[in-house]
């Protein structure tokens, strides 16, 4: 019970960081074009948070499309820097397969304090060329991962949205590769 509340505690920071990070880049951007953007985006993380995200799968053109193994599939819809020097990659699983499958527990990654808290998403990486740099998923006080967790299962057809928090690359860094371990690499544009 405590770990559902804290992925809920943590998908609402989450939530609220980015409703005032765009909130702040509207009223930092003035341009009459761009303040359509972030309300969209920013209806799209409420809808990912609270419903399920099938039609927004079908209304959104992912940024990457990140192929795993017997159909599997992480679609990246954002990559967001937020207000607090970090970088939120949002995005959803996708069972393009016959049947049931189970998701990876690779995706963890092999570091000895991620291990300790399940099945995540904190074996990811960011990976700028330009910069030289390799970024790690962000870890909260005890060493969790701020990543989606307690992923189990996936059905066929069924999406499942997630989210990797990452430190923000410099402001020159526009594009960064995502990689996911048991997927292909993807490069995926960063906004705000």
């Amino acid at each position: 019970m405590s770990m559902r509340f804290t992925e809920r505690a943590r998908r609402r920071m989450v939530a609220l960081t980015m409703a005032v990070g765009l909130a702040m880049a509207a009223v930092g951007c003035g341009g009459d074009g761009d303040d359509k953007k972030p309300d969209s985006s920013a209806s799209a993380s409420k809808d990912r948070g609270s419903a399920p995200s099938a039609q927004e799968g079908q209304s959104e053109t992912p940024l990457a499309e990140l192929k795993g193994k017997d159909g599997l599939l992480l679609q990246i819809t954002s990559a967001q820097r937020d207000a607090g020097g970090f970088l939120t990659v949002n995005g959803q699983f996708k069972n393009d397969g016959s049947g049931s499958m189970t998701i990876p527990a690779e995706l963890r990654g092999d570091e000895t304090e991620i291990l300790k808290h399940g099945t995540s998403l904190g074996g990811a990486t960011l990976v700028d060329s330009k910069g030289k740099k390799r970024y790690y998923v962000l870890r909260d006080t005890d060493g969790r991962p701020l990543t989606t967790t307690g992923l189990t299962t996936i059905q066929s057809g069924q999406t499942i949205p997630v989210f990797i928090q990452f430190p923000a690359p410099p402001a020159s860094a526009t594009d960064v590769t995502l990689q996911v371990p048991t997927f292909s690499s993807g490069t995926i544009k960063i906004s705000g």
